[in-house]
């Protein structure tokens, strides 16, 4: 193949530099694995302008024999004006075979960092912070003094007041967040945002939380409209929790009774209690500490209870309980942590502030159950209901 002459001059991870760019004398300085762009010369004439290109590493520079080819000579190059010919400016001469094309290379596209780690979901969701739904059927839960509701009518969500833009991370099981995990109990609001803080994290915000469980169709459960004990872990027969044990500072003894108390299952292992943005249990199995957008005089202070534990309470997504203070710890409380996504400034819900700084640290350790007795076969039923 014979040589050709070429009007550019291609150099790889090299600029050549001229101080004038007429008939000067080239340096050759390093720059990197990039394209060069339009260089203009002193004095603005862009007809005795360089041009750039970045092409295989095999083509380098005056002397240097390549595996590629033989050497290849360097020297400046200049547009000329019509009718003009600078001989004291040398040309450029290039080997094809050493050169893969004619054409630059195009830069390879960087893929953008994805918003949240791989064991978290991204949720965006345009959050109503008070909305009204129809319930078809009710019970009053005497031993807790609560109205449940059994079925709400399909597509009755009315929101009541402006909506938030969200946009955040969540875990996407409950705390160790690892799928057959299971996890701890006996932790309170602040072992809670300290094991979160400790993986650059935070407990979650309560409007966080009702948006990944009632998904982008906003429905009161997780799974739909009506509530279904074969979905998630709930309406499992009362276990009496012997506190004493629980509460004991002999590991041993408080070991054993906790496992005799455990009715849980593992993360993710009831594949329907899972919401419409792909976030499971959080109905159900334990109940988590969140942080509460709004404040005011009630027990729990910043601190919040969602989700309703394994019993049958309200395990639907907007109830929470507020009657605990974020010290409190029992044997079905643990959490899932949230974070902002890559690059965004911390979120504050309006009107709210951020709750108190804790210092990371892990304090939330993985039990292992002793023979726990897990779900009961047999569920409670509805005490009265009504339509």
């Amino acid at each position: 193949m014979s040589n050709h002459w070429f009007p550019l001059l291609f150099l790889n991870s090299w600029e050549m530099r001229g101080d004038d760019g007429i008939g000067a004398t080239p340096t050759i300085v390093p720059r990197g694995n990039v394209l060069f762009p339009f260089h203009e010369l002193p004095g603005g004439d862009e007809s005795r302008a360089m041009k750039w290109y970045r092409i295989p590493r095999c083509v380098m520079v005056v002397g240097v024999t390549t595996a590629c080819g033989g050497p290849v000579s360097v020297a400046t190059v200049a547009e000329e004006p019509k009718g003009v010919r600078d001989s004291s400016a040398p040309t450029a001469t290039l080997h094809p075979e050493s050169v893969d094309s004619g054409v630059a290379e195009p830069l390879e596209p960087v893929e953008a960092e994805p918003p949240c780690p791989s064991d978290m979901v991204h949720i965006e969701h345009e959050f109503c912070p008070d909305v009204d739904r129809k319930c078809l059927v009710t019970e009053y839960n005497k031993p807790n003094r609560l109205t449940l509701c059994h079925h709400f009518e399909p597509g009755s969500t009315r929101c009541k007041t402006e909506r938030v833009p969200l946009s955040f991370c969540i875990d996407k099981y409950e705390y160790p967040n690892r799928q057959g995990g299971h996890p701890p109990w006996m932790v309170s609001w602040y072992d809670a945002q300290a094991t979160c803080r400790s993986l650059g994290k935070r407990t979650c915000w309560d409007w966080e939380w009702v948006a990944a469980c009632e998904g982008p169709d906003e429905t009161p459960f997780p799974y739909g409209w009506k509530r279904d004990n074969t979905m998630c872990n709930i309406d499992n027969l009362w276990i009496e929790p012997r506190l004493s044990a629980a509460y004991s500072n002999d590991r041993d003894v408080a070991l054993r009774e906790l496992s005799r108390l455990d009715q849980s299952v593992p993360s993710g292992s009831m594949p329907g209690c899972v919401s419409g943005y792909g976030v499971y249990d959080l109905t159900g199995n334990f109940d988590e500490w969140v942080t509460r957008a709004e404040r005011d005089g009630h027990k729990s202070r910043w601190a919040g209870l969602k989700g309703g534990a394994w019993g049958h309470v309200r395990n639907a997504c907007r109830p929470m309980t507020t009657s605990h203070p974020p010290e409190f710890t029992y044997y079905f409380i643990a959490f899932r942590c949230c974070k902002e996504p890559n690059g965004a400034s911390a979120f504050v819900p309006p009107g709210s502030s951020l709750p108190p700084e804790v210092a990371p640290q892990d304090k939330a350790p993985i039990p292992v159950p002793i023979h726990p007795p897990g779900p009961s076969q047999r569920k409670v039923e509805p005490q009265r209901s009504r339509r």
